[in-house]
């Protein structure tokens, strides 16, 4: 048999080596090589009662929410998972007091703990627990479609207490925003919105709120995500808006379809929280938003 030539053997190493080399740097363009990656937030994040549990069983954390969704879709380096149920802004810097039915579970950590200068993605969902927006959906549950409207519970003077909330939430999530920068100043900040959880009018009774409050309700949601996307871009962070890819995913959708649970799930989830299939959809959208975007991609940004 002829032998081949050194040149040839060359050339063919040769090939072999610039096909390494690009799609090397093709990985690195797109980011999907070595982040290091820190995902902060609240039960919209964490993902309660959606196999398996991983961290502390009180913050409700899933090896298959958003951020480990997502993580696997970058190949990340290193992910730190510190989400949590029950987190509002306070607790990026203030441990988390914690319970399970009502009995004491330790304490979590400052999210802000997990984050460094080598940091250089972070991804944040938080202010659902800031305006109580799960609380005041669960005061509104309603079995007799003649009950008073929930909202005028929440009417002081004809002013919208939780809208107020709402409002209020804008100078914390800035000083959030401010303090991931300062923390850790080369990571890209991606700020996620929150989802459609009802359709306009509602489905009364299989979720049992009445059409006027399940508009209410999602007009406050809705809201809060102009507040997040108003301080994502004051702020240098990138707004990511679940809202939209998620209208006919709501709770009052088929089971196979709905993203977010009702007051009585139909999934493995917590009652008015995304299910599995939502946080998988939501690590597509983040992922696409974050491949996409030149704010998002640029470092510092």
């Amino acid at each position: 048999m002829k032998k081949p030539s050194t040149r040839a053997v060359l050339s063919v190493s040769g090939a072999l080596a610039l096909v390494v080399t690009l799609a090397g740097t093709a990985g690195a363009e797109d980011g999907r090589q070595g982040e290091r990656y820190v995902s902060l937030g609240d039960s919209m994040a964490s993902g309660p009662l959606i196999p398996d549990i991983t961290g502390p069983v009180a913050c409700g954390r899933s090896t298959h929410n958003y951020a480990h969704e997502l993580a696997r879709t970058l190949g990340a380096a290193d992910h730190r998972d510190v989400t949590c149920s029950g987190a509002s802004s306070k607790h990026m810097t203030e441990p988390q007091k914690l319970s399970v039915a009502g009995v004491p579970a330790g304490e979590a950590p400052p999210q802000f703990d997990a984050l460094g200068v080598d940091t250089t993605l972070v991804t944040l969902t938080i202010g659902g627990n800031d305006a109580g927006l799960v609380g005041v959906a669960q005061d509104c549950f309603r079995l007799d479609p003649n009950g008073g409207k929930c909202q005028e519970e929440f009417t002081e003077g004809g002013v919208d207490t939780v809208a107020r909330r709402v409002d209020e939430f804008a100078p914390k999530l800035a000083a959030v925003l401010d303090g991931i920068r300062e923390r850790a100043p080369r990571a890209r900040v991606l700020v996620t919105g929150y989802g459609d959880y009802v359709k306009p009018g509602g489905c009364w009774p299989a979720v049992p709120v009445l059409p006027s409050d399940a508009d209410w309700l999602q007009g406050n949601v809705n809201r809060l995500n102009r507040v997040i996307s108003e301080q994502a871009a004051a702020h240098g962070a990138t707004y990511v808006d679940v809202f939209t890819p998620s209208k006919g995913h709501d709770a009052c959708a088929a089971p196979k379809d709905k993203w977010v649970e009702g007051f009585v799930p139909t999934d493995l989830a917590a009652p008015l929280h995304p299910n599995r299939r939502g946080e998988e959809n939501y690590a597509r959208i983040v992922h696409e938003k974050l491949t996409a975007s030149p704010t998002a991609r640029s470092a510092g940004r």
